[in-house]
C-alpha cells in the first residue's frame, strides 16, 4: 500500500499543475481578464510556433544512436496503428457530426508523452528511462501528428476518398516540420549557437501555459454535459482499454523490465494537450477536445499510478 500511495502522490504532483492552469484559465475566462481572442490567438501561437520549438529542442537534444531501439519502436508503431485503425472503423458508425468525429478518435489514441510520459518514465528508471523516452518521443511526435491530421482532415471530405488534402496538411505541419528539422541535429550531434539555443527554449517555455490556458478558457459546464458521452469513451479508452491491451501484448511478446514500463506509461498517458490546438487549428470540435484533455487528465492520476503499481507487484518492471 505504500508503494501506491507514493506512486499516487507521485504521479499527482506531475498531473495536479496541469490540471491548476486549466482550472486558471476558465477561472480568469469567467472574470472577464481574456476572452475568446486571447483563446484563439494563444492556440495559433501554440500551433505555429511554441510547441514546434518545444518539438525540435526535445528531439534535437536527445543522442539518437545510443538509445535506437527498433523492437520498441517497430512495436509502439505497429500498436497505434491498428489502434487507429480499429478506432476509425469503429467510432464513424456511431458518430456522424466530422467536427467530432476527427477530435474523438485523436482524443482516445494520443498521449501527452512528452510532459507527463518523459517525467513518469525518469522517475521510474532514472537517466536510462528518459533517454530511452526521449528516443520514443522523436517517433511519437511525428506519428501522433500524421494520424491527428489525417483524423481531422479526412472527415470534412465530402465526396470519395482523396489523399490529396491530408497530405497537403501533413506536409505543411509545423509539428512535423519541426521533427524533420531536429533528426539531423539529433543523430549527427550538432548543437544551437547559444544565442539560438536560449531564443528556442523562451518559446518552448510559453507552450505549456498558454496551451492550457486555452484549454481551461474553452470550456463550459454546458459543453462538459452535452460531450460526457463521446468524452467518457475517449477517456476510457485512452486511460485504460488501450494500455491494458498494448501493455499486455507486450508482456505476451515478451517485453520485461524498463522496456514494458516505458510502453505502459507511453500508452496510458493522458490525452496531449496538443489535440485541443490542432483542433481548433484544423476545424475539429475544440470544445470537445478541451474536454477530453480535463477528464483523461485527472483520471490519470489514478490509472497511471495503479498501472505502475500493478507492474511493480508483478516483478514486471
Amino acid at each position: 500500500m505504500t508503494l501506491y500511495l507514493d506512486t499516487l502522490l507521485f504521479t499527482s504532483n506531475i498531473v495536479a499543475p496541469i490540471f491548476f492552469i486549466v482550472f486558471l484559465g476558465h477561472l480568469l475566462i469567467r472574470l472577464r481578464v481574456i476572452d475568446q481572442g486571447f483563446v484563439t490567438t494563444a492556440s495559433r501561437l501554440v500551433f505555429t510556433i511554441t510547441l514546434p520549438a518545444l518539438v525540435f529542442m526535445s528531439i534535437s537534444r536527445m543522442d539518437f544512436k545510443a538509445v535506437f531501439n527498433p523492437v520498441l519502436l517497430s512495436y509502439f508503431i505497429i500498436g497505434t496503428l491498428i489502434t487507429f485503425t480499429l478506432l476509425w472503423q469503429i467510432s464513424k458508425r456511431f458518430i456522424h457530426r466530422p467536427e467530432d468525429l476527427g477530435v474523438f478518435i485523436q482524443g482516445a489514441f494520443r498521449g501527452n508523452y512528452g510532459i507527463v510520459g518523459l517525467a513518469v518514465s525518469f522517475n521510474m528508471f532514472g537517466d536510462s528511462g528518459l533517454a530511452q523516452a526521449s528516443l520514443l518521443l522523436a517517433c511519437v511526435i511525428p506519428l501522433y501528428n500524421v494520424l491527428s491530421v489525417l483524423a481531422l482532415s479526412m472527415p470534412h471530405q465530402k465526396s470519395g476518398f482523396n489523399l490529396s488534402k491530408p497530405l497537403l496538411e501533413i506536409a505543411r505541419n509545423p509539428l512535423i516540420i519541426a521533427v524533420i528539422l531536429a533528426l539531423p541535429f539529433s543523430y549527427y550531434g550538432w548543437g544551437l549557437p547559444i544565442i539560438g539555443n536560449k531564443i528556442g527554449n523562451y518559446f518552448a517555455n510559453l507552450t505549456l501555459p498558454l496551451a492550457l490556458l486555452a484549454i481551461g478558457g474553452s470550456l463550459n459546464l454546458k459543453s462538459l454535459r452535452n460531450t460526457s458521452g463521446e468524452s467518457g469513451w475517449a477517456t476510457l479508452i485512452k486511460l485504460i482499454i488501450m494500455p491494458l491491451v498494448l501493455t499486455g501484448g507486450a508482456w505476451l511478446y515478451g517485453f520485461r523490465g524498463q522496456d514494458i514500463g516505458i510502453l505502459m506509461v507511453l500508452f496510458g498517458c493522458p490525452t496531449a494537450a496538443a489535440s485541443f490546438i490542432m483542433a481548433k487549428g484544423m476545424g475539429g470540435n475544440a470544445q470537445l477536445a478541451a474536454n477530453i484533455v480535463l477528464t483523461t487528465t485527472l483520471g490519470s492520476v489514478l490509472t497511471l499510478s495503479g498501472g505502475i503499481y500493478l507492474l511493480r507487484i508483478w516483478n514486471v518492471i
